[in-house]
């Protein structure tokens, strides 16, 4: 159906802003190694017993699972833990609107490596969505953190426009399920023996609600990205990432509701909203 890609592509926004809420909350009372260390083994259990549940899988050829071992230390690994540290410096609406910058990661890559076409209204939309994504970024002065950790944010974005490609391209030998399960493994694998060389296992822990809130985002931010992965199965990087990245929309709303003590709407907040709404409604109108 038409309108199949879409669904997905909001549906993993939807889920992945509900993840980066959740992380907020649980930053109150652990750190964001901790917590994205127990994001990540959480979304291995899940995805392995989906791998079981879905299966058989056949056959992957190796090419295909190289590509989601890369998108898996580039993207879940690399790209994901910045998440984490950029929410905890600069908070989820902050962190989220930066973290938008992915579309022109990623369109740019689809339109060098995988020879897509983009067309006027999709690179219309992903302008509009960029130029809300400044607004929102703007409005920093008011929250009061340090720009310098502004980076974070940047970086986890293009991390993300790599990953997209890359998935991309590893869905055209393996499927979706049994390819992110391998993405997300990849991670914590790597990011395990990250924290026993430097050190940093010893540090690791989360209890009470801080625990609750991280296994919570486990959840909605891996079934957020194997929805991402499952629309990419079936469109295009140029749209698909786009829309994937709307998910700031739903991190200021859900902010406003549950985050009011520690995030503040402004009226760049909410210009920066609008233009992102319009711009996802121009690449959805497809």
């Amino acid at each position: 159906m038409p309108g199949t890609v879409p669904l997905l592509a909001l549906g993993g926004a939807l889920l992945t802003a509900t993840g980066a809420v959740f992380i907020r909350q649980g930053l109150r009372g652990a750190d964001a190694y901790s917590g994205y260390w127990i994001n990540l083994a959480v979304g291995t259990v899940c995805l392995w017993g989906a791998v079981l549940v879905s299966g058989p899988h056949g056959p992957a050829p190796l090419g295909g699972i190289a590509f989601f071992v890369l998108a898996g230390l580039i993207g879940t690994m690399a790209g994901r833990l910045l998440r984490f540290v950029a929410i905890d410096k600069v908070g989820a609406s902050v962190a989220s609107a930066l973290i938008n910058l992915t579309p022109l990661f990623a369109s740019g890559l689809a339109i060098l490596l995988l020879g897509e076409r983009v067309t006027a209204p999709i690179a219309l939309g992903t302008v509009v969505i960029v130029l809300g994504t400044v607004l929102l970024s703007g409005s920093s002065r008011r929250v009061g953190f340090q720009a310098r950790y502004l980076w974070l944010a940047i970086l986890s974005a293009a991390c993300f426009g790599v990953v997209a490609v890359l998935r991309k391209l590893g869905l055209g030998q393996v499927g979706p399920v049994l390819g992110f399960a391998v993405n997300v493994t990849t991670a914590l694998v790597a990011y395990s023996a990250f924290l026993i060389a430097s050190g940093r296992h010893r540090g690791i822990r989360a209890r009470g609600r801080s625990l609750v809130y991280f296994a919570l985002a486990g959840v909605a931010e891996n079934v957020g990205v194997f929805l991402t992965v499952l629309a990419l199965s079936l469109g295009t990087v140029s749209v698909v990432t786009p829309l994937t990245g709307s998910a700031p929309i739903f991190v200021l709303l859900m902010s406003f509701l549950f985050l009011r003590d520690v995030e503040t709407l402004t009226g760049r907040i909410v210009a920066g909203t609008i233009l992102i709404v319009l711009g996802v409604y121009v690449i959805s109108a497809l």
